[in-house]
């Protein structure tokens, strides 16, 4: 793409910013030489790579990338087996850190390599070794010293060398301090010349202190000597100091060596880490204009919601949403100076250039792009004094140039098309450039005072007419684009509000032809019922953004009285149940009491009252079943109704036999163990049981069924405690109802106050014998792993 047109969007603008997110040099270079790919896949490709690179930063934070030296000379070295001083040992070793760090981010549990297909590429080329890593912070502290213990040799001479200089400062300061000598002494002090210790001498005594002059104060008062008495031990430390230049010498060629073998891995590090640097730019960017990766469209197509040109600051930019190819393929707008029109012409372009660059873009989700061969721009004021060529000469100039390039897959973006020359003329020959560039079919956005250009797109297929809002009022552009009507004129309006005379105002207006009044009061109907109409759009989207509100409060409500309901329901069960047993237990005992009492005279009245207790505590627990009951789909037809015949009673959840024949009120008498009943058949299933007992263990019968419907998990997720603990409380009742042995409680995660409440009441119940939080695969922090307890009787 021609940098020309670059320029004019202000796309390297853009390039500058984004290389201000960069760390490294590399990434900072890449950045500025950053131009719009006309590749399909690439593109994709690349906004790919920029949105996974903002999934891991809002995941994980930001990248452990910092600003990394250039190591070129040193691998350069490296292959010629040369020796690297104490920085490029460090710098080496840095690129292998930030390797390892990099890996360290990327690669951990909480990714899944699958959604970062693009970007795992990158990391999966790092190369990083721990043990050279360490070598080398060993044996280095700063880019200035080598540590002592970095060889048995350097530690042995450091020692030594520190034992004579402390020898040396010793004797020197007893030289210094003694009476025969304190008188010839400037100040009492040691200090080095010339890498040998000496003491500051009185000019004047020089002669007085026998040794080597080494040095003389600017001044000429003070001689630095060498006393004769130290001359050896001076030789000595020198000599100590060569031996420890030459160790760190051999160390350095140690770790040199090092990273000898792996100057190709290095070189592939330094370079990778410089791409990274550039991708997470591109994605720290993306987060600083609250940008978004758009579609990339396979038809030739613009969609644009909200966009909004990132140069301009995000509190006072107004968005602007353009559908470009869709209905249309030329766009033209128009509207007052400085209302915002190329604004919005360069928004259009940037934004695709920037998306084409593997940028994302500021704008709502369900935006889109298309890859265009090329952006042609004719933006600004080119006129040349030194050249002669007028406003109008450079930018047909420019137009001519675009005309003569640009192809089917072309975006073309021309600012006051048809300017500079007689208004007549320019506007033909606009409409004309305009027929060119989509006879070609290219996509194209002009801005135009015109009107002739605003007729010309009312009534031609393929264009379409938009304008930039201003209000009368304030004298001031709202710089909202509005798309399908034309701008109507304002200067009429602008003067009088400016205080032009009325008088001169209705001259203008008289001096106009019925045709130009027509027309324009023709735009101010559209623009005025356009104004309206986007008022009302936005009155009825703030009106169904509160239905759509109250609808899911609804659902929720529901969705909460259905829980009720079924909680309800449930409990009733459980009371109806309770009731069944009483009742069950009271007629136990009555049967037995009548089968103590001896059938004598005098005991028939008791056995009546007996038996007529029985019967109404029957009939009390049947009416009271027969109410909660559902009519069984599978119940027994009249026809198959007959003595001995196996039942189940879906009232009492029992099992009997029929041992009457059926009554006028389709009833038959239902023998239960020792009980009998009479029972609608409605409520009557053929049993596969061919042998019933006449005693039946209602009892055993209630858990075999609890066992059967009782779920061994409950998910209580986004519940608080209180809402959770009675929900809990009843489903440990079932599960020991249903003799479960181990059940599981999903709170989730979260921030574990979920956890640690229930973790606090089941602590106390009595079901309970013992709970772990879950192991991996069973759900770990997420899931409590609970152990019921059962006590024998």
């Amino acid at each position: 793409m021609n940098n020309i047109y670059l320029e004019k969007l202000e796309y390297y603008k853009i390039l500058k910013i984004l290389s201000g997110f960069c760390k490294t040099d590399l990434g900072k270079n890449t950045a500025l030489s950053l131009l719009p790919s006309s590749n399909q896949e690439t593109v994709k490709y690349s906004l790919t790579q920029t949105s996974e690179a903002l999934s891991l930063i809002n995941r994980f934070g930001i990248s452990p990338i910092s600003e990394l030296p250039d190591i070129t000379v040193y691998l350069k070295m490296l292959d010629s087996a040369g020796l690297i001083g104490i920085s490029g040992v460090l710098d080496l070793a840095k690129v292998l850190e930030q390797a390892r760090d990099l890996k360290n981010y990327f690669y951990n549990d909480d990714v899944n390599l699958k959604d970062f297909s693009t970007i795992e590429s990158y990391f999966s080329m790092l190369y990083s070794n721990s043990s050279i890593i360490e070598r080398v912070h060993k044996c280095i502290i700063d880019k200035n010293s080598i540590a002592d213990n970095a060889s048995k040799t350097l530690n042995s001479i450091r020692k030594k060398k520190q034992k004579l200089e402390q020898d040396i400062k010793e004797k020197l300061n007893s030289f210094i301090h003694s009476s025969g000598h304190s008188k010839y002494i400037q100040e009492a002090i040691v200090t080095i010349r010339n890498d040998r210790y000496v003491v500051p001498v009185k000019e004047e005594y020089r002669s007085m202190i026998k040794g080597f002059v080494h040095d003389i104060s600017s001044s000429g008062s003070t001689v630095f000597i060498e006393p004769i008495s130290i001359f050896e031990m001076n030789n000595e430390i020198n000599n100590l100091s060569i031996d420890e230049s030459i160790e760190i010498e051999k160390i350095l060629q140690e770790l040199s060596a090092l990273f000898i073998p792996y100057a190709g891995e290095l070189q592939v590090d330094y370079e990778t880490i410089g791409r990274l640097d550039f991708i997470f730019a591109k994605a720290l960017y993306s987060k600083s204009i609250n940008g978004i990766t758009p579609t990339v469209e396979t038809t030739k197509r613009i969609d644009l919601i909200n966009a909004r040109h990132p140069l301009i600051d995000s509190k006072s930019v107004v968005p602007i949403s353009v559908d470009l190819g869709n209905t249309y393929s030329t766009l033209l707008i128009t509207g007052p100076n400085t209302g915002g029109k190329t604004v919005s012409l360069k928004t259009v372009g940037l934004l695709t250039c920037m998306a084409c660059s593997g940028i994302n873009i500021p704008a709502d989700n369900g935006s889109s792009i298309y890859v265009f061969d090329g952006v042609y721009a004719d933006i600004g004021d080119n006129q040349s004094i030194e050249n002669s060529l007028s406003t109008f000469s450079s930018h047909m100039l420019n137009i001519i140039n675009i005309l003569e390039n640009i192809t089917t897959n072309s975006l073309v973006l021309i600012d006051e098309l048809g300017s500079g020359t007689d208004p007549l003329e320019g506007a033909n020959l606009a409409i004309s450039i305009l027929e060119y560039i989509k006879s070609i079919g290219s996509l194209a956005i002009s801005t135009t005072h015109y009107q002739e250009l605003k007729k010309y797109a009312l009534v031609t297929e393929g264009f379409e007419n938009a304008s930039v809002e201003f209000d009368t009022e304030s004298l001031m552009p709202t710089y909202k684009l509005l798309i399908g009507i034309p701008g109507k004129s304002n200067a009429f309006e602008i003067s009088k509000k400016l205080g032009l005379p009325q008088v001169i105002i209705d001259r203008a207006s008289s001096l106009l032809s019925n045709q130009d009044v027509d027309f324009e009061q023709v735009l101010k109907s559209i623009y005025d019922d356009k104004v309206k109409i986007e008022q009302e759009k936005k009155e009825i989207e703030k009106n169904l953004n509160q239905v759509t509100l109250l609808r899911k409060q609804l659902e929720r409500d529901n969705s909460d009285l259905q829980m009720q309901e079924r909680e309800l329901i449930n409990n009733a069960k459980v009371q109806a149940r309770n009731i069944l047993m009483q009742a069950k237990d009271d007629a136990s005992e009555i049967i037995s009491n009548m089968k103590e009492i001896s059938e004598t005279s005098e005991n028939i009245a008791e056995l009546n009252n007996l038996r007529n207790k029985l019967n109404n505590k029957i009939k009390s627990q049947t009416i009271l079943s027969n109410d909660d009951a559902k009519v069984s789909i599978n119940s027994i037809s009249p026809e198959e109704v007959k003595i001995n015949l196996p039942v189940f009673v879906t009232t009492l959840n029992q099992y009997g036999i029929i041992v009457s024949n059926l009554s006028k009120s389709n009833e038959v008498q239902v023998q239960i163990g020792s009980m009998k009943t009479n029972i609608n058949i409605k409520y009557l299933e053929k049993s596969k049981k061919h042998n019933v007992s006449t005693v039946n263990n209602s009892s055993s019968y209630t858990k075999i069924s609890k066992s059967r419907t009782v779920s061994p998990e409950i998910n209580i997720i986004g519940l608080n405690v209180d809402e959770a603990i009675p929900l809990v409380d009843k489903f440990l009742d079932d599960c020991y109802l249903a003799k479960l042995q181990t059940v599981r409680i999903v709170h989730g995660k979260g921030t574990g106050k979920l956890r640690s409440g229930i973790h606090s009441y089941i602590k106390k119940h009595p079901h309970v014998k013992s709970y772990r939080i879950g192991t991996f695969g069973e759900g770990e922090m997420g899931v409590t792993v609970v152990e019921l307890q059962y006590f024998m009787k």
